[in-house]
């Protein structure tokens, strides 16, 4: 393997811990109250939905960002008026809330001198870059594609065009992709012809006919896929 593809969002970053920080920190901002783990569960669920929209070429990505709080607003008796405000707001926050999931930055750093690192996502230009700037992220990887700037998302093949356009010219078996998203992630890197190791912390079924050349609980892990002793 000459190159790695992670996943920012749910894979080398808990998104989980940063949505729900800067969720309850903008609901502060606002005056809304306290923001219960409740009403983030039923939000998470939510915008879930919607991110899987996209990804299918359902909606727009600005109709992820403001319908998703839309109908959470209006599902929770809240006033809806300022879910354009919010929304910048929570980009920001989002981007300033870093949590590595399994001493993902050390691992990141360790393969530094081994193997060509990427980041590929598709959450927001205002979000990513302030979190791979704070991560430290930015200073490690050998660049990051970010959705907003290549005009579209993963898992479509143009995406990953793009990725290939910039890197070099790679074999599709020297290109590894790491991450937590089946529809995402995996369903694009089956789009694209490349490795794929699907991170699956928690255990979750497999989904349909996605080709999983390696499933890892542990971001560790990929040391031993990559034949480096621990």
């Amino acid at each position: 393997m000459k190159v790695l593809l992670w996943d920012i969002d749910g894979t080398l970053l808990n998104f989980e811990k940063a949505e729900k920080q800067a969720i309850a920190t903008c609901f502060s901002i606002f005056g809304l109250g306290v923001c219960t783990e409740e009403m983030i569960a039923r939000y998470s669920v939510i915008n879930q939905r919607y991110w899987k929209r996209l990804e299918r070429g359902e909606i727009t990505k600005q109709e992820v960002l403001l319908g998703r709080f839309r109908e959470f607003f209006v599902a929770e008796g809240i006033a809806a008026d300022r879910v354009e405000e919010f929304n910048g707001e929570y980009q920001r926050r989002l981007g300033d809330t870093v949590y590595f999931n399994d001493d993902g930055y050390e691992l990141v750093r360790s393969l530094k001198p081994v193997v060509k690192q990427y980041a590929v996502t598709n959450g927001t230009y205002v979000a990513q870059e302030r979190k791979l700037k704070k991560s430290g992220l930015e200073g490690l990887l050998d660049g990051a594609f970010i959705s907003d700037q290549i005009g579209v998302e993963k898992p479509n093949i143009g995406f990953f065009d793009a990725v290939f356009a910039k890197i070099g010219p790679y074999e599709k078996d020297e290109v590894m992709i790491v991450g937590d998203s089946l529809t995402s992630d995996i369903r694009g890197g089956n789009n694209a012809g490349i490795v794929c190791c699907w991170y699956n912390p928690r255990g979750q079924k497999r989904e349909g006919d996605l080709r999983i050349d390696y499933e890892i609980t542990d971001l560790r892990q990929i040391r031993e896929i990559l034949g480096i002793e621990r």
